[in-house]
């Protein structure tokens, strides 16, 4: 008998027959498009991975890829309780001899005290308080009218320039207190009113209802020997590029402001390129490089494009930048080599350091002198490596592309087999149904042959 799911009737296992003749043509088929995924696959991470490491180099060139990324500027201060400073680009380095004669300050005045408290009804009617050539004006009106109510109104006005209310209690009672949030002489307060709150009046010819507590007055300030007043303790403009924050005043005290180049951001820019460039060089190795060891090459090793690439950066790393400078024309000048086991780059910090203070902006323009310096060109060649229409472009469009055959080739395959296996069933089929008839036939004729009657010679 046929085994299950056997149409014809003989013992053939025609379905597991049909499989392992399917399984076996495909077999050579799936290899071989195994192997080609693969591959593609393979190169498809390495050039992502070739341009991901070219994108982070570029990200780091950027910091120098121009002079002005040179033109920070560091400030030292000789006591920074007494003066500060911050510098920008426009700064020229040097040493700045600050006195501070006296702090802007701001005004705050108290008034006589109110015994009955918080809750003491002032009166009613209009106050308007000034604030140097800004006023504002805020009505009082019973039953919101207590000393309170009036602290209130002048906290909560929306045209209050700047003017803070508060209440202090003492043993003598309520006293309201008024202070400017503004610093400078020009910004002393006023207080004028209509109806029934003169005891809250206070301007400069009637200061009796009032204590000042603050003077409202401007910084004086002595920068190389020259005097200069400012609304505010921070000065701009004295010193072209420089702005000063005063912190305490010394009459008398000198204080020295160093403004000069700075070298430490520099220096931690130029460590950076370094790290960055080494990072891709590691990348590049992996990629296009090859292991004695193991006898293994990376997925990119002869790559024409690999090669190009690593080629580029190498002739502008060891190119000489003539507009930098006759001492600092290379990056060997200033202490930046390349390893001949591996061609990672490393830094001599005593020589990069001597040749940041004796020639910065020599430094500046060997990496970021258009077009020739070196971070400079180098970005420019990374850009144009990286732009839609190059070859790494072109090559990942193509993987892509390929990519995508592949996988219509592996529906191809299974079409394909689909067809093998249905003719395979076919001829299996008709096979099957013939073997079941000749058993038949042979079946009949053994019972035609058993039934004849014996004989015997005798």
């Amino acid at each position: 008998m046929a085994t299950s799911g056997v149409v014809g009737g003989s013992s053939i296992d025609v379905n597991s027959l049909v499989s392992q003749l399917v399984a076996a043509e495909r077999k050579p088929l799936d290899d071989q498009l195994a192997r080609a995924v693969s591959k593609n696959t393979l190169q498809i991470s390495a050039t992502s991975a070739l341009l991901g490491a070219l994108s982070t180099f570029q990200g780091a060139l950027n910091g120098l890829k121009t002079t002005n990324v040179f033109s920070g500027r560091s400030t030292t201060s000789t006591d920074a309780d007494i003066v500060t400073a911050t510098a920008t680009a426009t700064a020229a380095p040097g040493r700045y001899d600050i006195e501070v004669e006296q702090l802007a300050s701001s005004q705050q005045i108290s008034s006589t005290a109110f015994a009955g408290g918080a809750t003491t009804v002032v009166g009613s009617g209009t106050l308007t308080i000034s604030l140097g050539a800004t006023s504002f004006s805020v009505g009082i009106a019973d039953p919101a009218n207590t000393l309170a109510d009036i602290r209130n109104a002048i906290n909560s006005s929306t045209s209050n320039p700047g003017v803070s209310a508060s209440i202090i209690n003492a043993a003598d009672g309520a006293h309201l207190v008024l202070t400017s949030t503004k610093t400078g002489a020009a910004n002393a307060i006023q207080v004028t009113q209509a109806g029934t709150l003169s005891a809250l009046e206070y301007t400069t010819t009637n200061t009796a209802n009032y204590t000042q507590l603050r003077a409202a007055q401007d910084a004086l300030v002595n920068v190389a020997g020259y005097a200069t007043t400012s609304e505010t303790n921070t000065l701009t403009g004295v010193i072209d590029g420089v702005t000063l924050n005063l912190a305490s005043a010394e009459p008398g005290t000198t204080v020295g402001i160093e403004v000069g180049y700075d070298k430490s951001a520099a220096k931690d820019k130029i460590k950076s390129f370094v790290t960055a460039y080494n990072t891709l060089r590691g990348m590049m190795t992996r990629l296009g490089g090859y292991d004695s060891a193991s006898q293994t090459g990376g997925p990119m090793l002869g790559d024409s494009i690999l090669t190009g690439v690593d080629t580029e950066i190498r002739r502008t790393l060891s190119s000489p930048v003539a507009e930098a400078g006759a001492a600092v024309q290379t990056l060997a000048s200033i202490g930046i080599t390349s390893s001949a086991k591996d061609g990672t780059l490393s830094i001599d910090d005593t020589k990069l350091d001597a040749a940041l203070s004796s020639d910065f902006d020599g430094v500046a323009r060997l990496f970021g002198n258009a077009e020739t310096g070196v971070a400079a060109k180098l970005y420019s060649q990374i850009t144009d490596r990286l732009a839609n229409g190059a070859a790494i472009d072109t090559r990942n469009k193509a993987l892509q592309a390929e990519q995508k055959a592949l996988t219509k080739k592996k529906d191809d395959i299974d079409l394909r087999m689909q067809i093998v296996q249905q003719t395979y069933l076919k001829q299996f089929t008709r096979l099957d149904t013939l073997l079941s008839s000749l058993s038949s036939t042979s079946a009949y004729l053994s019972q035609q042959i058993d039934s004849l009657p014996s004989w015997s010679p005798n």
